[in-house]
């Protein structure tokens, strides 16, 4: 008889002890899945979005304000519009905001 049946024949008569059943993990109060709802990523990008576009009305039009009116004029800006729109609250598009009033200043009455 060869030695691989000898071993094979000595491990189907040696019986393995019966392993306890692993105890079942408690299930949290508190669930963290895999990703963030979408709802919370939408949001957090918004609010990200409105910030970086404030930031940039910021740098691109106050330094408009060391100008003269006339050079605003020649723009087709407003000193007080550009004022008014640095004052609006960040969650409100100021370059939107700053084009519709001056839309409605060159409007012919």
């Amino acid at each position: 008889m060869s030695n691989l049946k000898l071993l094979d024949r000595l491990q189907c008569e040696v019986k393995q002890p019966a392993r306890p059943p692993l105890p079942r993990q408690p299930i949290r109060e508190f669930y963290m899945p895999a990703m963030p709802p979408m709802g919370l990523i939408n949001a957090v990008e918004t609010w990200v979005r409105a910030l970086v576009r404030r930031q940039r009305f910021r740098r691109r039009f106050l330094p408009l304000l060391d100008h003269d009116d006339h050079i605003l004029d020649d723009m087709g800006h407003n000193r007080e519009d550009i004022e008014w729109a640095a004052r609006l609250p960040w969650r409100e598009d100021a370059f939107k905001a700053l084009q519709r009033r001056r839309a409605q200043r060159l409007k012919p009455r």
